[in-house]
């Protein structure tokens, strides 16, 4: 499913560079990259968002994606009990993040199409108790922010951006206005877990908002609740994204367009080489999105077609990948949520169809045309 050294060989001299100074400066902890990779991500958002004009959104760096999202509705101080809008298909994090926090997750449907939350089903679970909806940006396109953010504005409640799996993707509105991906809401998050497309070579991730007030809160709150040195104004964690990392993802962030591009363009073969295959759906495309294809994700219709087929492409040495093997429900540590089977069908059915094809940057065409012919042979 993915090759990093093959992907990092092109630049990686680069990387050792990057690696040597970090050791030379020897300030591993919020060193000079760190401040450096947030201020460059900003404008690279800032750029996606507003076409190089306008104000860039401040970054916040953590130690990782999940963190991000606790730092996220942390930062929104909601009451214990408040309910967190979540979709019951994705992977464990905001779900589990909201449990810890003693706020209570209320999983709603995803769209068959997109994978993403159904903006209906976030209104039918609306309640005077709701404090936040978290809209994961799956797979590597934007949720339906049109209607999200009218939604929730309407309803007087926080919208967080899960933007792990779809940093670089931009939206655009119906006004014709151009937003990056995770920089809509009142918070985005975003994990540099070096699967991502922006990958670091460890653990990262990184906060994102438009309000200074909110960004220097969330600083605080990364770095155990400090104004400043033993100056504690709140509760916080220790959650630091490492200098060395910062200066590799620096390295990573200037290649980040061309990777991306060259995910386009495999998905754009993969979807010429199966627009005839019975019962297998290619990837939905949202066209107010694009889409960065962190995965280029099938579904397969046919009663256990999608095991039989993954068992074929093992047999032919190809990796592929089920995300995610269950609906958030089924999970058996949130049966104290008390939700049956039958209460989010489409997230069920997803749950058993789709699969994930190798989509990463190295793969060359010849690579990506062999695994269309066995999926088009299974």
């Amino acid at each position: 499913m993915l090759d990093l050294a093959a992907e990092h060989a092109a630049y990686q001299p680069e990387l050792d560079a990057a690696w040597h100074q970090t050791l030379r400066e020897a300030a591993f902890i919020q060193g000079p990259a760190v401040g450096e990779f947030a201020a460059a991500l900003g404008a690279h958002l800032g750029q996606l968002g507003q076409l190089g004009s306008g104000e860039n959104p401040h970054v916040v760096p953590c130690a990782n994606g999940t963190d991000a999202l606790l730092l996220a509705l942390l930062s929104l101080e909601l009451p214990l009990g408040t309910e967190v809008i979540v979709p019951a298909f994705t992977y464990i994090a905001p779900l589990e993040v909201a449990a810890l926090l003693g706020l209570r997750p209320v999983l709603v449907d995803v769209r068959p199409d997109t994978f993403n939350l159904d903006p209906a089903a976030v209104r039918a679970a609306l309640s005077p108790r709701t404090g936040a909806v978290v809209a994961v940006h799956l797979f590597g396109q934007c949720a339906d922010l049109e209607e999200l953010t009218s939604i929730c504005r309407a309803a007087g409640v926080a919208l967080i951006e899960d933007n792990a799996q779809a940093l670089g993707a931009a939206y655009t509105f119906a006004d014709g206005r151009q937003a990056a991906a995770g920089t809509v809401g009142e918070v985005g998050t975003t994990s540099f877990f070096p699967s991502k497309n922006l990958g670091c070579l460890g653990d990262g991730g990184a906060l994102f908002t438009a309000d200074p007030a909110r960004a220097e809160r969330l600083r605080q709150l990364a770095s155990h609740g400090q104004s400043r040195k033993y100056q504690h104004q709140r509760p916080g964690l220790n959650s630091r994204l490492d200098t060395l990392q910062a200066a590799l993802l620096l390295v990573k962030l200037r290649h980040l367009p061309a990777a991306q591009a060259r995910r386009q363009a495999i998905a754009a073969r993969y979807d010429a080489a199966l627009a005839d295959v019975s019962g297998v759906h290619r990837p939905a495309r949202d066209p107010r999105s694009s889409h960065v294809f962190h995965q280029y994700t099938l579904v397969v219709e046919v009663p256990g077609g999608r095991d039989a087929l993954q068992q074929r492409l093992r047999q032919h040495g190809i990796t592929s990948a089920v995300y995610y093997p269950l609906a958030m429900h089924e999970q058996p540590g949130y049966t104290f949520l008390n939700y049956k089977p039958g209460n989010f069908p489409v997230a069920e059915r997803l749950s058993r169809q789709v699969l994930s094809l190798p989509v990463h940057p190295a793969l060359a065409n010849e690579q990506v045309e062999h695994v269309a012919r066995i999926v088009a042979t299974a």
